[in-house]
């Protein structure tokens, strides 16, 4: 497979995303960061830009804000307080269907808020999840990532995930409101390099011989390369490229992420992808989806 990188494969046990100059400990920083920039951008706005509507999601500002709140105490509650519900949960579809109801419904509810109680309770709530993500310890197995794989993931990549929801519907509201940012690679690289775990899986279904390789090259200053190798009928996934995968997918940074967030422009955003090589293997990286509802 040429000059790929073959010392960081992932593996549910072991394996980190690269995420430049820090550590772990400095990445659960950055989710509090992050945490800290939606209160502070939220606090700002006054009622005209809380009904500003949030471009494919069908909700205001506020109605993402509300969701991002249902996030930190869905979180809190099954997570950190061991409280279940009943639900009949039997494929991925189940799932999917029981998080849309869940989000419509608490959204819904949370009309009742006003905004000033609504910032309150996401810095109380935000805190909490601050403290318990501290807590973790991130080289532990945890619960499975649905969009990476069925199989226990590492508390780290979990975390990843949390930070990646975070990061998109902060972009959302940034976009509908006209306050750019949060794209420096601080704060985007992370989001792609976990987006790109979701590889392995959207490539399972196809048909491919061990020894073929499926590379996604991202462009951008947050971008970076990613290839997933077929070695004893399963997808392995690396850093880097070989010199010439079996197929290439290219992206631009911005597309990227609106096209793994399952954006209604999907069909938009796939002809601006650059594919070579199999056309089949490449169909499955752009049907790719790295969020689950």
């Amino acid at each position: 497979v040429g000059d790929i990188d073959k010392k960081a494969p992932y593996r549910p046990e072991a394996g980190e995303l690269k995420f430049e100059a820090q550590t772990k400990a400095q990445f659960i920083a950055q989710v509090r960061d992050a945490r800290q920039r939606l209160d502070d951008l939220v606090a700002r706005f006054d009622d005209s830009k809380m009904v500003q509507p949030v471009y494919e999601t069908g909700w205001s500002v506020k109605d993402v804000a509300a969701h991002l709140l249902g996030v930190e105490i869905g979180n809190l509650s099954r997570r950190r307080d061991a409280h279940s519900m009943e639900a009949v949960i039997r494929t991925y579809d189940d799932l999917v269907g029981l998080i849309n109801d869940w989000n419509e419904e608490w959204v819904r509810a949370a009309a009742f808020l006003s905004p000033p109680l609504l910032i309150d309770f996401l810095r109380l709530a935000g805190g909490q999840m601050n403290a318990y993500f501290r807590a973790l310890d991130p080289h532990a197995l945890g619960g499975a990532v649905s969009w990476v794989g069925p199989e226990p993931a590492p508390v780290w990549l979990d975390l990843a995930r949390e930070y990646t929801e975070r990061w998109h519907h902060q972009q959302h509201i940034r976009e509908a409101v006209e306050k750019p940012g949060f794209t420096q690679p601080r704060f985007f690289a992370p989001v792609l390099a976990a987006f790109a775990r979701a590889l392995p899986r959207a490539l399972a279904p196809a048909a491919a011989p061990d020894g073929a390789s499926v590379t996604l090259t991202i462009t951008g200053g947050s971008g970076g390369r990613w290839t997933a190798v077929r070695e004893a009928g399963a997808w392995v996934l690396y850093a880097g490229a070989p010199e010439s995968p079996t197929a290439e997918v290219t992206l631009d940074q911005d597309v990227a992420w609106r096209l793994f967030t399952h954006s209604d422009e999907a069909e938009r955003l796939r002809e601006q992808a650059v594919v070579k090589g199999d056309q089949a293997l490449g169909e499955r990286v752009l049907a790719m989806v790295s969020i689950i509802a």
